[in-house]
């Protein structure tokens, strides 16, 4: 099998002031998670390689994670979070400029009021200024906000995009549409990619399985192809409902139904490609 990447994961030294999205019922996660951590869970499920994800929405956080993956051996690339909409963000991104592991970046679309935000002018604006730094946008949101996502991307045609956590279906109540037909929709623009990570917390945390989860990974394949999906494991998130071993070898299971081909793409190359990793 070809090199493992984990496509999503984040790190952070906790605070309930910094993480108020971490509530009660995530006491598990109420603790810092950092890349000895991390590393000691990639070993134990044979990773080689990971994407960090921004947990925050701060510059300082995005700073923290790039000084995290320069000096990382596993850490192969940073989305982190940069102030879109703000009329400093021309500042903000030649400050950047240089930091070779920001690989792309990402807003909290889903924690909105508006469920229209992916369609702000201003929003737009910034996305737009991606281009010339050659940095992927990862989509975070909920299945209700895929039709406004499709408007969205499709005003980007040359913008490379990355769906997170597949769109968060309601895998808990076995509820397959409208996102099956509303992913297919999405997928139809060649420039966004998918990642097969977050499912296990999108379903019940304790009694989560892979026949479960088939469906959903299924839909995903068959709207996606192999070479625009890419596994990750929102870890720590994912310790809500699985060890990060667990994960990995449900999507081992999983991917054993297909070719060596499209496994090595979905398990490590996708991600490669997409966020454009230098060669190991």
């Amino acid at each position: 099998m070809a090199e493992i990447i984990d496509a999503h994961h984040h790190l952070w030294r906790y605070s309930p002031r910094d993480y108020g999205w971490i509530t009660p019922d995530m006491e598990v996660l109420q603790r810092n998670f950092l890349v000895a951590d991390l590393e000691s869970e990639m070993r134990t499920a044979g990773v080689e390689g990971s994407i960090a994800v921004q947990a925050r929405q701060s510059l300082k956080e995005t700073q923290w994670l790039l000084d995290l993956a320069e000096r990382s051996t596993c850490i192969l690339g940073v989305v982190g979070w940069i102030p879109l909409t703000a009329s400093s963000l021309p500042a903000v991104l030649k400050k950047l400029e240089g930091r070779g592991q920001l690989k792309g970046v990402r807003h909290v679309i889903q924690d909105e009021p508006d469920d229209d935000f992916i369609l702000r002018r201003d929003f737009n604006e910034g996305i737009a200024t991606l281009l010339s730094m050659d940095l992927v946008y990862d989509i975070l949101i909920h299945e209700r906000h895929l039709p406004q996502t499709i408007t969205f991307v499709k005003q980007h045609p040359s913008q490379m995009f990355v769906l997170d956590h597949v769109a968060k279906p309601r895998i808990r109540d076995g509820v397959m549409e409208p996102w099956k037909e509303n992913l297919k929709r999405l997928a139809e623009n060649e420039n966004v990619f998918c990642k097969l990570s977050g499912m296990v917390t999108e379903a019940d945390w304790a009694t989560w399985t892979l026949d479960g989860l088939r469906p959903y990974l299924d839909a995903a394949l068959n709207a996606f192809g192999a070479e625009r999906l890419m596994a990750g494991s929102d870890w720590p998130v994912c310790i809500l409902a699985s060890t990060y071993k667990q994960w990995w070898s449900a999507l081992h299971e999983w991917c054993s139904g297909l070719s060596q081909a499209q496994a090595e793409q979905i398990l490590g190359g996708t991600a490669r490609r997409a966020y454009k990793l230098e060669t190991s």
